[in-house]
């Protein structure tokens, strides 16, 4: 791991800490339509990898099983930043990790707890990502918004700051 996959990986993790879920975004192998769904990020150390419980059952699974290919999309509104992330998937069955993430909170899908034969994790290799962040406040946004809808002019850098993050 060179020094500025190091650097993307920690201000990744950084940005996503207080970021409770995500939309999964997985590609339908009959007709290649993205399906996008909720789902809660497991709190653990961010080290380049997300997982996520699932049921061995669920379409998300089967998708993944076709096609590793995923998008993350994570949001934080009161800060205005957003962060797109690309990865690739496995499901896997790994029981020591699943009792390591396990939170009984998680029986309102799963009520056999972690002996439920349809329990499975999800393990997200995040690859790259875009962020984006403004720090103004909302009025000098729809200023700015605004300027540019009179001038004709989409000059980007009055809507804050971009970021690509190189992760694996």
């Amino acid at each position: 791991m060179y020094a500025d996959q190091t650097s993307d990986i920690k201000q990744f993790a950084q940005i996503i800490k207080d970021i409770k879920f995500t939309m999964l975004t997985t590609i339908d192998p009959a007709d290649g339509s993205l399906h996008g769904r909720p789902m809660t990020l497991q709190e653990t150390e961010f080290d380049g990898i997300l997982w996520f419980f699932a049921a061995r059952s669920s379409e998300v699974v089967k998708q993944i099983q076709k096609n590793t290919n995923v998008n993350l999309s994570f949001s934080h509104p009161k800060q205005s930043s957003f962060i797109s992330a690309q990865g690739n998937a496995i499901v896997t069955l790994d029981r020591d990790k699943e009792k390591e993430l396990w939170n009984p909170g998680y029986k309102a899908w799963f009520p056999k707890g972690l002996s439920d034969p349809d329990l499975c994790l999800i393990k997200v290799n995040v690859l790259s990502a875009d962020y984006w962040e403004s720090t103004d406040s909302n009025l000098v946004k729809f200023f700015n918004f605004a300027k540019s809808m009179v001038t004709g002019k989409n000059n980007f850098e009055y809507f804050g700051k971009y970021e690509h993050f190189s992760l694996n």
